[in-house]
């Protein structure tokens, strides 16, 4: 019978982020220019994140457009910005009467751009920090930019992640220091960043191909990502067919309706012998030489004897070198990444540490920067297997298992678990061998 491991929602971490200070949002006019509706709060988020966050994405699209668009110039949105609130909604769009909502949105009609100034801006501030703010509106204001370049002939998908790849190429300039609206971010920042895109990501189960799919986390910020390290370029090149999309449907009402997780402990079992049956077919790949069978003992109590832990999850995991074999806490660790995050954080927490006796038994390292990469990246060729199979051939991924994946690396990465390397670059590391396998971990 095929098992099948079944995702829950990602959005709580067993590893607290950090947050900042909330500042709440503001009414407008639409002159182009803030309202001064919305309270005093929604008044200053408006004058020290929001407008300073749209006008420095003016600033970067008055550069960048003339590259993508032939030489013309940049023209900024005409209708102006309008954050709402319950008691003063947004401006109608077209046909569609302005009713609150907490979300974000481009009109292309009236070519403005509105934001819940009420719940959802400060609510990402709080929680995320004000760079995901920013990301916000300046995804919004890639919607605009698609207008003006006459891309809209693709899927919302498409169309969604295209933004996000374009609030990327943001995302770098801001990055690499040109921006008056945020200055010195830190690798902290740019984590709760990518976090923050966890709970904005479609619930588990939406089909690509539903008319307000935007994708799952695991593709947003593969999209983002793109925009930061590859440019806007690389953005308005998107197509459904030149992008890898992710995101499927449950199989059935019943596994929808339950979330289909795993019981823990045949989780943990399944999981080990299905990452054993991958290395002792794969490792001879890697290093050429055959895979032994790696012992792994979860542990209640004290963690067994070992005189070389290589640690991961702050600790609480290991491979031990001089013993040749793997632990964790099954006590604490294993159950608070199953109940926080969802059975695939599981495999996650599994696949690292099979993978950092393949990076050891082969002789190569595992710390530092480099290291954790690569133990990340060998990860995400197990992972890549789970993804490929056919139905019948073993376990299988399904909704919100990658949108798990990334939430476990940061709540490892905010563990400790680092090694230089952030999640933005842990996740990047990890999607390289989830959507190419074992080839792009063996260089």
């Amino acid at each position: 019978m095929t098992r099948v491991i079944r995702g829950c929602l990602a959005g709580a971490l067993l590893f607290a982020l950090s947050g900042c200070t909330v500042i709440s949002g503001s009414s407008e006019s639409g002159s182009g220019e803030p309202g001064t509706g919305g309270g005093r709060a929604a008044t200053a988020s408006q004058g020290e994140v929001i407008t300073p966050a749209l006008k420095d994405v003016e600033r970067f699209w008055t550069s960048a457009y003339p590259q993508l668009s032939g030489g013309k110039a940049f023209q900024a949105v005409r209708g102006g910005y309008h954050p709402y609130t319950r008691s003063d909604p947004p401006p109608a769009c077209g046909d569609q009467p302005g009713e609150y909502q907490p979300n974000a949105f481009y009109c292309p009609d009236g070519d403005f751009i509105a934001w819940d100034a009420e719940v959802l801006i400060p609510q990402l501030q709080e929680n995320f920090g004000s760079l995901l703010a920013g990301v916000v509106v300046a995804h919004e204001y890639g919607h605009a930019v698609q207008t003006r370049l006459g891309l809209g002939d693709q899927p919302t998908v498409v169309l969604e992640q295209q933004a996000d790849c374009f609030a990327g190429a943001w995302t770098a300039d801001v990055l690499a220091g040109r921006s008056d609206a945020f200055k010195d971010v830190t690798p902290e920042q740019l984590d709760s960043t990518v976090a923050g895109l966890l709970q904005l990501r479609d619930q588990p189960g939406t089909s690509a191909e539903n008319p307000q799919a935007h994708g799952n986390a695991f593709d947003r910020i593969r999209a983002l990502q793109d925009g930061v390290e590859k440019g806007a370029t690389t953005c308005a090149a998107y197509r459904a067919d030149t992008i890898p999309v992710t995101e499927v449907q449950f199989s059935d009402p019943q596994d929808a309706a339950s979330g289909g997780d795993l019981p823990y402990g045949q989780a943990v079992n399944d999981l080990a012998a299905d990452a054993q049956s991958y290395w002792s077919r794969t490792y001879p790949q890697l290093a050429e030489q055959p895979w032994t069978t790696l012992p792994v003992e979860p542990f209640n109590g004290s963690a067994p004897q070992c005189d070389t832990p290589d640690a991961t999850a702050g600790g609480s995991a290991f491979y031990c070198r001089d013993g040749d074999f793997v632990a964790f806490d099954n006590r604490r660790l294993g159950p608070a990444l199953y109940q926080a995050i969802g059975d695939n954080a599981v495999g996650m927490l599994l696949g690292g540490l099979f993978a950092r006796a393949a990076q050891d038994r082969r002789g190569a390292g595992t710390s530092g920067q480099q290291g954790q990469l690569a133990v990340d990246c060998l990860s995400g060729s197990w992972t890549n297997e789970l993804l490929t199979r056919e139905p019948g051939q073993g376990l299988t991924l399904s909704p919100g298992d990658l949108d798990e994946a990334v939430a476990a690396l940061l709540a490892f990465g905010r563990a400790g678990d680092n090694s230089g390397a952030g999640a933005f670059q842990r996740i990047a590391s990890y999607r390289d061998g989830v959507l190419q396998g074992l080839s792009a971990c063996q260089s």
